[in-house]
């Protein structure tokens, strides 16, 4: 007996790979494209000035693909923008980049300093899958209430509880919980918030 393919079996597109955290290649036309009207949007908010404020508001409107509130202080660099998903009075000083292959969710008011790195991006450990040139993301997810302090790095797959205190130049790989202050390379939890309340 023959085979019979079902022709409604759909291969996924590579954008729908990467937002379902699988393989994927980026150099995709749809991808390429996505990335470039987001690199448009970045510059033209990055050469604003600081009196444009009614354009600036545009401007991250546009790039974010909703209205909000975040007050962000250019040069501010991401990917593709659409998966960044941000509760009221967010804060990004100046020089922070949002790697957003996947979604970053981030509550209200949380503070970014001065080039803090946000990245979901990954690649494969082999060397030889590297060769393919297919990588893949983890979601970042931030809590409400949280403070990163410069320069701090947050990797793929991180959550960070609520009102939660990052050292500035952490490197957080793995997950950090609510009420605490962490820091360090790799970060770790220092003291924990809720014992000074008591």
């Amino acid at each position: 007996m023959p085979h019979v393919f079902c022709s409604a079996m759909k291969t996924k597109t590579e954008k729908e790979k990467m937002l379902a955290g699988e393989l994927y290649d980026a150099l995709d036309p749809e991808l390429a494209r996505e990335r470039e009207r987001c690199r448009n949007l970045c510059k033209s908010f990055n050469d604003s000035r600081e009196s444009e404020v009614e354009e600036r508001r545009r401007l991250v409107d546009a790039l974010l693909g909703y209205p909000n509130d975040a007050w962000i202080q250019p040069p501010f660099y991401c990917d593709y923008g659409y998966n960044i998903k941000l509760g009221s009075k967010v804060f990004f000083n100046f020089n922070c980049v949002v790697l957003d292959v996947m979604p970053v969710t981030i509550g209200s008011n949380v503070l970014f300093g001065p080039a803090v790195q946000i990245y979901t991006a990954t690649h494969p450990l082999s060397a030889m899958e590297r060769r393919t040139w297919l990588e893949s993301a983890k979601p970042v997810t931030i809590g409400s209430d949280v403070w990163v302090g410069g320069g701090a790095i947050i990797c793929p797959g991180v959550t960070i509880g609520d009102r939660t205190v990052i050292g500035a130049g952490s490197v957080v790989t793995k997950s950090i919980p609510a009420d605490v202050v962490a820091a360090g390379n790799p970060c770790r939890v220092i003291r924990s918030l809720t014992e000074q309340l008591e």
